[in-house]
Formats: C-alpha cells, sequence, structure tokens
C-alpha cells in the first residue's frame, strides 16, 4: 500500500500513536527477510555518483533520517531498507526518562509543519546499546543522537553526555552532541561559547580515552545546532572544528525553531517547529556555518525538506548530507527515493559535474 493511501488513515490517529505503530510496524519487518528485500527493492536507489565519503565513513548516498524518529533503536534494522543512506539514532539520554506530558506532538497539514515538545523520552542508553549491539547488519552508518537527563542540573550535563558516550561507544559510527533542543529546560544555554567548550572538551577526552583503551579511532564528533542563533553565534560555533585541536569534525544544522513565521498564525502550541516553515531559516544557518568554515567542515542539512528541491537547495547551502523527518510524515518514505532519483538531474542541469562542485554554490 502507497502512503499516499495510508496516510489520511494515520492522520486520523494521534500524531504520537501513529508514530508508535510505525515504529512497531519497521520493527516486526526488521525480523522478516523477505519483506526487507520486497522494502529494499521498492525503495532503495543505487547509483554511484550519490555516494559520499567524510569522516573515514563510506555514505552510499547522502539522505539519511534525522534522529528523534527511532529513539530507541527499535527499528534500526528494518529503517536502511528504506533507501536512507545513513541513520541517527536518538535522542538517547543516559537514564530513562518519561519526556514531558503528553499531548505533545501536533500536525499541520495545511502548513507542512509539525511542533513538538517531546523533552527527550526514552529508555535510555543501556537499552539502545544492548539493540545495536544485536542489530544482525549494519549497511549504513549509525550515528547515535546524544542528550542530557532532565533532572541533570545544568552544571553536569557533561557528566551526562559522557556517561552515555561510555555506554555506546561501540555501536555508533559517529556521534551527535545535542544541545539545540528547546523542550529540555536550559538545554540551549550550552549553546555559549563557554558552556559548549566545556562540554566538548569533556566529551573529546572521554572519546579519545574510550579510543585508545580499545585500540580503534575516536568516533567522529559532531553538534547539532538551533536555527535561532546569530551570525555571531554561528561564526564562534564554526570555529570549533578548526584550528588545530577542533573540538567538532561536523555539524547538523539545525534542530526545530521556537520562532513562529509571522506569516503563518495558526501554528499556535508551544515546543520545536519543523516541517516546511523552517526550510529558509535552516538553509540560512548553514549557509552561513559554510562560510564561517571556509567550507571545509561537513555539515549535516536537516529542516523543512519535502521535496527533491528542498534537499538541493540544502546541498547549494551547503550540506555535504541530509537528513529528513517531519516531510516523511507528509510524504512518507517514497520522499527519499525522489530525493534520491532527482538530485544527479539537479546538479547536472545547473552545470555541476557532482554533489561536492554543487555544495555551498549558494552559500
Amino acid at each position: 500500500m502507497s502512503y499516499g493511501l495510508l496516510r489520511p488513515l494515520l492522520f486520523t490517529l494521534d500524531p504520537e500513536r501513529a508514530h508508535t505503530l510505525s515504529i512497531a510496524a519497521l520493527e516486526t519487518l526488521g525480523r522478516m527477510p523477505q519483506s526487507m528485500a520486497c522494502l529494499t527493492k521498492h525503495y532503495s536507489v543505487t547509483d554511484p555518483r550519490l555516494a559520499q565519503d567524510f569522516w573515514g565513513l563510506h555514505f552510499p548516498n547522502p539522505v539519511g533520517l534525522a534522529a528523534g524518529y527511532d529513539k530507541d533503536a527499535r527499528a534500526a534494522s528494518a529503517l536502511p531498507a528504506l533507501g536512507f543512506g545513513f541513520i541517527e539514532i536518538g535522542t538517547v539520554t543516559p537514564r530513562p526518562q518519561p519526556g514531558n506530558p503528553r499531548p505533545r506532538v501536533f500536525r499541520y497539514p495545511a502548513q507542512r509543519a509539525v511542533i513538538n515538545r517531546m523533552g527527550f523520552p526514552g529508555e535510555g542508553a543501556a537499552a539502545v546499546a544492548r539493540r545495536l549491539a544485536a542489530l544482525p547488519s549494519h549497511p549504513v552508518p549509525i550515528g547515535i543522537n546524544l542528550g542530557k537527563n532532565k533532572d541533570t542540573p545544568l552544571e553536569q550535563a557533561q557528566d551526562d553526555y559522557v556517561a552515555a558516550l561510555e555506554l555506546l561507544f561501540h555501536y555508533g559510527d559517529y556521534l551527535c552532541i545535542n544541545v539545540s533542543s528547546p523542550n529540555t529546560p536550559g538545554l540551549r544555554l550550552l549553546q555559549g561559547e563557554e558552556a559548549l567548550r566545556g562540554l566538548l572538551r569533556a566529551v573529546t577526552a572521554a572519546n579519545q580515552r574510550l579510543a585508545l583503551q580499545h585500540q580503534r579511532l575516536p568516533l567522529p564528533l559532531l553538534l547539532k545546532i538551533a536555527p535561532d542563533l546569530d551570525n555571531d553565534d554561528l561564526d564562534a560555533i564554526g570555529g570549533l572544528a578548526l584550528g588545530t585541536e577542533p573540538l567538532v569534525d561536523g555539524f547538523i544544522a539545525t534542530n526545530t525553531t521556537i520562532e513562529r513565521p509571522a506569516s503563518q498564525p495558526g501554528l499556535s502550541e508551544s515546543g520545536g517547529l519543523s516541517g516546511a516553515p523552517l526550510l529558509e531559516q535552516s538553509n540560512a544557518v548553514i549557509a552561513q556555518l559554510y562560510r564561517a568554515t571556509q567550507g571545509q567542515v561537513p555539515i549535516i542539512g536537516v529542516g523543512g525538506i519535502l521535496s527533491a528541491a528542498d534537499a538541493y537547495a540544502k546541498i547549494q547551502a551547503g550540506a555535504s548530507l541530509l537528513q529528513v523527518y517531519s516531510g516523511l510524515i507528509f510524504r512518507g518514505p517514497e520522499l527519499v527515493r525522489e530525493i534520491l532519483e532527482a538530485l544527479p538531474e539537479l546538479w547536472l542541469k545547473d552545470g555541476y559535474p557532482d554533489l561536492a562542485h554543487a555544495r555551498g554554490s549558494a552559500a
């Protein structure tokens, strides 16, 4: 059944209930090899022009699944069959927590937007580690998005990130430090330069210690940032990836926004706004970050991608890789295939031989 036929039924359900059912369905399909083969045949796009290599990792294509969908790695075995070039699990906190009171997710179909105030609900890092350790295969890179527990004082936040890292070090291909969710009180204060440097130094030290202990390379460390930062903040954050001792290896831009577009007054619930209204704001942040780092640091672009044209605009702004989530709610997994089939045509139409030459062309 196509998503276009299924969507009206899903939209009669509470958004979080629909999400839970989709995770359960994928978790079941992940244990059925024939079903997985059918999904892979239908959704996957094999085109060597799409392959990308960053941080010593091979991405079969540049379109990944953003954190927030599979918080507890329940569907991790099935998700690559939907065509993703990588998946990001989480946000994962060191200890289990329920998140914020329900209802906490709201769809706005007319605006193709979502507002959430989830607050990092999840089973905790140990449960996620067990599931990732049990994965039967690992066909695409897996990122793990880390956050702090709500009841952890801000001045002890680095202890939470280090604790989660220690539990998950063996099971991810890269780590993302999430200090940009608007739904954990005070979390965005960690984006301040002094606090952020202290946090990243602690995580980097733990990453290097674990790598030495287990005789392997440290995990690539990415930082997920908010779209509500000004250019001075972005320039300072970009500097974290430069110099002789960089504290991060790349960025994920952006998280959800707390701003509301004046042209769309109906988006009234509190929380982080994602979907189509975030596209231009996110692209502006990507472009500024690309300029701040002279295009030397990979950026994963996320926010408002609902078409191949949206995805290409992110690349032109400076993104090396892409992530989708809210777009899947409105378009389904067909969105991934549509983007992958169209991207080479878009960059060739503009006269670029490959994605790398198109990257940053509008920054």
